[in-house]
Parts: C-alpha cells; sequence; structure tokens
C-alpha cells in the first residue's frame, strides 16, 4: 500500500493519496485545485492511476480538485450523500466501505463542523476532516454547524475508536502533520475526555473567529465539485489558482 501526506500552504489543507500497489489504482481524500498539478505528477512518477477523489465535507477555505481531476485523470468523485451534490459519481453513506483494489475506506458520518462532514478510516488511520484537528476541532458557527453535534462526533464516534488509531486532520496551521486518538482524548484542549459539553459549548461560543474570507466563493463552487467563480477579487485569485491560470493561458 502506498500512503503520502501532502500539504497545501494557501489554506493549510492536507490531501492524502492512498495507492494500491496490486491494482495501480489510487484515492485522493480532500485534493485542492491550486495543488492539482502537484497530485497529478506525484501520480505519474508512482504509476498510479486515480480511481476517486474523497472529500470530506464542503469547504469554505479552498475549492476541491474533484472535478477538474475527473477531466484530466478520469477519476470519479465521491462526497457524502448527506450532501447530495448532483455532480457526484458515487454517493458515500455510513457503513458502505469504500473499495478501490485492496484499499477500504470506512466512512463515519462525524457532523458538528458542517451538517454533512464524513470522518474517514482506513487500517489503523482515521482521516479526520475538520472534525478533528490536532490539539483542536473545526468551527461550527456556518454551513448548519453544531457544535453540540461535533461534541457527540468526536466522544461518540472518533473516540471510541482505538486508542493507537493514528489522526490524520484535514489542517494544521503550526507544521504538525499526525496526532492519536488517545493523544486527542488526553490532551486536546476543546475534546478531551475530562471536557464536558457544557464547556465545550462554552469555547466554541466564545471563539470569536472572522468571517472567512472565502466562503461566499468556496462553498457554492464545492456544491459543483469544483468549479472557481470567474471574476475572483485579485487578493483571492490564488485560491483558485490552477483553474485561473489555465483559462488565462
Amino acid at each position: 500500500m502506498i500512503f503520502k501526506q501532502l500539504f497545501e500552504p494557501v489554506s493549510s489543507t492536507y490531501t492524502y493519496l492512498l495507492g494500491c500497489d496490486e491494482t495501480g489504482q489510487a484515492v485522493l481524500i480532500d485534493p485542492v485545485v491550486s495543488a492539482m498539478d502537484r497530485d497529478l505528477t506525484l501520480l505519474n512518477d508512482l504509476g498510479l492511476t486515480l480511481a476517486y477523489t474523497v472529500d470530506t465535507h464542503i469547504h469554505a477555505d479552498h475549492i476541491t480538485a474533484a472535478l477538474e481531476l475527473k477531466r484530466k485523470a478520469g477519476s470519479r468523485i465521491a462526497a457524502p450523500a448527506f450532501d447530495h451534490l448532483p455532480c457526484t459519481d458515487h454517493a458515500i453513506e455510513e457503513g458502505v466501505p469504500l473499495v478501490v483494489g485492496s484499499i477500504s475506506v470506512d466512512p463515519l458520518h462525524t457532523p458538528g463542523h458542517t451538517d454533512g462532514h464524513f470522518s474517514y478510516r482506513f487500517n489503523n488511520c482515521v482521516f479526520t476532516g475538520d472534525a478533528l484537528l490536532i490539539d483542536g476541532c473545526g468551527r461550527t458557527d456556518f454551513q448548519n454547524g453544531d457544535a453540540r453535534a461535533l461534541y457527540h462526533s468526536v466522544h461518540k464516534k472518533l473516540f471510541t475508536l482505538p486508542e493507537d488509531t493514528l489522526v490524520y486532520p484535514g489542517h494544521d496551521y503550526h507544521q504538525r502533520r499526525v496526532s492519536s486518538i488517545g493523544q486527542e482524548m488526553k490532551r486536546n484542549p476543546r475534546l478531551s475526555l475530562d471536557k464536558s459539553m457544557d464547556e465545550f459549548l462554552d469555547i466554541m461560543r466564545n471563539l470569536n473567529l472572522p468571517y472567512p474570507r472565502f466562503i461566499d466563493y468556496a462553498v457554492p463552487g464545492n456544491k459543483l465539485c469544483g468549479v472557481c467563480p470567474s471574476h475572483l477579487p485579485e487578493d483571492l485569485e490564488k485560491y483558485c489558482q490552477q483553474i485561473t491560470e489555465s483559462t488565462q493561458g
């Protein structure tokens, strides 16, 4: 099995490549359009064919590369069935593994950051998107977010996994790459086992985070599996660099 963790610095997003040695097929979890050429080059270098792109949720801070990779690599788009996106080829549901060669990914519905958020378990790893970050979690104040639901998702679902399960988050802003379920249970300052629901709700209620700069462009674009607006403010073009360069070139 081939595994690569890839980092996109503009949105601090981690993309994960899973490759099957036997069939040469691969899956990309949370690909970012501005890093699409990097991913295509890596697939080519490894001799892999991209079978599926898989998103954890409808992102607000970047445009997914799902649609562009489908056009360029012939991959299929997998996304949570909960979101009813008409552009998907495969609707992901909890309890129904996504199987690609020797790769079997177990979807876990973990709402709270968004109502349709999924995490994905693979072997001794879980890809937690924005539901559980290293020493943190995603915000819950937009896209039908719900702090109470997120607490339950983490405590009742993710924290029931074996403690040595490796946690690979959707983002990190401090150059950290991996944690574990046991570590987050013990020391996550928002969601550790010694934090009550009321304490967590109070923490999330008082974050006072700014309105996400790219959300009004990213969410509509990602509901179409990765369409960037044709007229972006100049300071936001970096979020859609791959598409804007290809249309201008």
